[in-house]
């Protein structure tokens, strides 16, 4: 048994990814010699590519094996770590306590949140369906190329303005709630109770507004925004482009309530749980908790639970906050503030090497740029590893207990 060893990582072609070989997702598929079953196609989306161990599709050993990663790791536990296998339900049986992805987006997702532990528990046991495991969905997006999202709720004087100058937007919430909100966002604190009922006021009423009315007040905004044309990376060409992609949708009124954000490659933004937010552009790292849990609610034409989704909101209005671009060419660690996982970023130029120390839990790495673009490699419990390669870029999801 070695301790470092590649597999096999899955695609996923929904229809909001990159086609053909725009997609990174299918660059790195095409590039790696892991998979030899994989064959590009120019005419069709490629959106993830997944790597760990979730049920939906499982990362595999290379061929003669072909097992799956988890039936594996469970037979050889020591790859995993004790101490990781008695933190974390479902490391016994083989099973990561994290999703490490490749996104690449051409089109929106969904307006949406991830359930904390405790409501997926409770929505898996009563929608086994639609939600189909019981864990929380932390995540951490890193940003590859240039990467648009709607992430938060902007702050209340923003969300006030939104109102004050978009009759469109106004039209759509009743006046005493309007009123309310007005007069909270400019004299309460911003995580007071009062002003996250507030907040919960205009979000509710605007995502169960009357169809009909949605529809006629997204003609009228787009007909005021189409001329001049607007500046790219502004708030009037964000309503066009989703309404373009979901014609009449009521997400695309979230671009008055939510922070849409652009990060360059190397930036991350971290989401908990009841955070909403929508990816809306560009090519990342993803990296969550072991779950495909989502709550959607707007820009989806799959279900949407918008009761779940208003509900489960933190309500905390701020600028989003982000984690720079790193300033050297070496390791950079992003390290959200769960226990499921952490990401390394690693860029070598010239013949430098990198050496990480062993970590007391399993890693999984992918390659992204230089020799090896596409492989994808496990590394067990308590291995130390060298790093080099010129040009060398990639990106390393671990866990320690």
């Amino acid at each position: 048994m070695t301790s470092v060893f590649k597999i096999i990582p899955t695609t996923q072609q929904y229809d909001w990814g990159k086609i053909g070989s725009k997609s990174k997702v299918a660059q790195l598929a095409a590039s790696s010699k892991v998979d030899p079953d994989f064959a590009l196609d120019e005419s069709k989306p490629y959106a993830e590519l997944w790597m760990g161990t979730h049920p939906t599709s499982p990362s595999h050993l290379p061929s003669p094996s072909r097992s799956t990663l988890s039936s594996y790791l469970k037979a050889h536990p020591s790859l995993i770590g004790s101490s990781v296998a008695d933190k974390f339900p479902g490391a016994k049986e083989g099973n990561l306590p994290f999703l490490f992805k490749v996104l690449s987006i051409e089109k929106a997702l969904s307006i949406q949140t991830h359930p904390d532990k405790k409501t997926a528990e409770a929505l898996h046991a009563q929608f086994p369906n639609i939600y189909k495991d019981d864990n929380h969905k932390p995540e951490l997006a890193l940003a590859l190329t240039p990467f648009r999202a709607l992430c938060g709720f902007q702050p209340l004087s923003a969300i006030a303005r939104h109102l004050f100058i978009t009759p469109e937007l106004s039209a759509l919430i009743p006046k005493t709630i309007t009123e309310n909100f007005l007069s909270v966002s400019s004299g309460s604190s911003s995580t007071s109770p009062e002003a996250k009922a507030a907040l919960k006021d205009v979000f509710s009423a605007l995502m169960t507004a009357d169809e009909g009315l949605i529809k006629g007040q997204i003609d009228a905004l787009v007909h005021r925004y189409q001329t001049p044309t607007p500046e790219d990376g502004s708030i009037e060409e964000l309503v066009l482009r989703l309404n373009d992609q979901f014609p009449g949708d009521v997400g695309v009124f979230c671009a008055f309530i939510l922070n849409y954000i652009t990060l360059s490659p190397g930036e991350a933004i971290f989401l908990g749980a009841g955070e909403p937010h929508a990816y809306v552009s560009g090519d990342i790292i993803e990296c969550m908790a072991n779950s495909d849990n989502v709550i959607r609610a707007g820009l989806t034409p799959k279900l949407r639970d918008i009761p779940n989704l208003v509900s489960g909101l933190t309500y905390v209005p701020a600028e989003a906050t982000r984690h720079p671009s790193p300033s050297s060419t070496t390791s950079t660690l992003y390290d959200p503030p769960i226990p499921e996982f952490s990401v390394v970023q690693v860029k070598l130029e010239g013949q430098v090497k990198e050496t990480h120390p062993p970590v007391q839990g399993p890693s999984l790495t992918v390659v992204t740029e230089g020799k090896g673009v596409g492989d994808v490699f496990f590394i067990g419990a308590d291995t130390g590893i060298q790093l080099e390669g010129e040009g060398l870029a990639l990106y390393r999801a671990f866990v320690e207990a």
